[in-house]
């Protein structure tokens, strides 16, 4: 489990928001440029946790797009948050 609030995370988030330029990532796809605000794991960090601090597995999002990507409630990933899935595989060698 990921604690939100620590500083690892922090730091973690700070250099995604960074790499992405601080833009939706997904917005960007559709030729759009809206500011990230949240961080999102494509592959969930409670269902792969080995996956939890891969750069490769996050992406900076528009609060209103992650919001898109899984169900508030059950956390489950939405149609879109599995597409997103989908087309982000996980690197063949862990030393990508």
């Amino acid at each position: 489990m990921i604690d939100y609030n620590s500083k690892r995370w922090e730091r973690k988030r700070e250099h995604i928001l960074k790499r992405d330029g601080y833009m939706c990532q997904e917005s960007k796809r559709y030729g759009k440029r809206i500011d990230a605000d949240m961080v999102h794991h494509i592959w969930p960090a409670d269902e792969y946790p080995e996956y939890a601090w891969e750069d490769w597995n996050l992406i900076s999002l528009a609060n209103r797009v992650h919001n898109k990507m899984h169900h508030r409630l059950t956390k489950k990933l939405t149609p879109q948050g599995e597409a997103l899935r989908k087309r982000t595989p996980p690197p063949k060698d862990k030393n990508n």
